[in-house]
């Protein structure tokens, strides 16, 4: 049941910070009187997310009567909602600085626009995360003992409720709390849960025909690992460890959850900073050419000639 938990808390949590980002939006621009259509937005959001996971439940237990159909259709509902978890950690941590400033940018286009605007944004922000958290709980609640029964609901329930509440202290300022740091450790494990959903896919395709290998177990250890002991109970609801998995399903787990995590975990590489461009060497300046012949402004005086250093030297004519 903690995997549901976590999931409701992790989901929860990013669905409250959407809408304290708008309430908080609103409450500062002075237009309180448009916060009924944001709360109408996440109403309807709640209510449509709500249906949705009624409709796959119902579709498992009612729709589906043999026991290969339901088998498959829970293996396609698993890989679905790994996509969705994977999908979703990267996502939030790539916009978590970024999300506030384009949240309110496209809620001031809501304004402009009118109410009905302004609530069909706060149901868009609101729904995706309560339609992943319907199929993902889903997924998760099947992958262990008891399914979607009340204890899994329960749980799921506690970590919306825990998320609702640690998002009204956020937005009170009462608490303050690394939200980097929260969505690293929660992402990390959902991972883990992920890996779980996904090697509960894989045992649902071998039981329903399509994957081989049913019966070809990587290893069995329960002699240490007793399934009804507590601690095995918890690995086997928190990340679906179970003590005898077969070949395809410890691939299957091991293929997602070592990359998955190292990705995840690695630092997003900086940008290289620029270079400082080298000063080049002072060029010497070269003589402009002038476009054609240069005219005198005025008249340009001749040089007299030298007169002779001694007039009596130089022989008369006559003489």
């Amino acid at each position: 049941m903690f995997a549901t938990y976590l999931i409701g808390l992790r989901e929860g949590l990013e669905a409250t910070l959407v809408v304290s980002i708008l309430v908080a939006f609103l409450v500062k621009s002075q237009r309180r009187d448009r916060l009924p259509q944001v709360w109408a937005g996440v109403g309807a959001a709640v209510a449509l997310s709500v249906i949705f996971g009624s409709l796959i439940q119902y579709t498992s237990t009612s729709l589906l009567r043999t026991s290969e159909s339901r088998e498959f259709f829970e293996a396609v509902t698993s890989v679905a909602a790994v996509v969705f978890v994977t999908w979703m950690i990267f996502w939030m941590r790539k916009a978590a600085r970024s999300i506030a400033g384009e949240l309110r940018g496209k809620l001031t286009e809501a304004l402009a626009v009118g109410s009905l605007a302004v609530a069909g944004m706060a149901f868009l922000a609101v729904v995706r995360e309560g339609l992943e958290t319907a199929l993902i709980f889903y997924a998760a609640a099947e992958s262990v003992a008891g399914g979607t029964g009340a204890g899994s609901l329960l749980a799921l329930i506690g970590g919306i409720v825990t998320a609702v509440v640690i998002g009204f202290g956020l937005y009170r300022s009462a608490l303050k709390i690394n939200l980097s740091r929260f969505f690293t450790w929660t992402g990390a494990l959902l991972i883990l849960v992920a890996a779980g959903i996904l090697k509960y896919g894989v045992h649902d395709f071998q039981e329903a025909g399509v994957l081989p290998g049913l019966n070809d177990q990587a290893f069995d250890i329960s002699a240490t690992l007793d399934p009804n002991a507590w601690y095995g109970a918890l690995l086997a609801g928190m990340f679906n460890i179970t003590a005898a998995p077969t070949v395809l399903e410890l691939v299957a787990w091991v293929a997602y959850a070592v990359p998955v995590l190292v990705l995840f975990l690695r630092r997003p590489a900086q940008p290289p900073k620029p270079a400082a461009q080298p000063v080049q060497d002072a060029q010497p300046v070269q003589p402009v050419e002038p476009a054609g012949p240069v005219e005198p402004a005025g008249p340009v005086a001749t040089p007299a000639e030298p007169a002779p250093a001694d007039a009596a030297a130089v022989p008369s004519p006559r003489a």
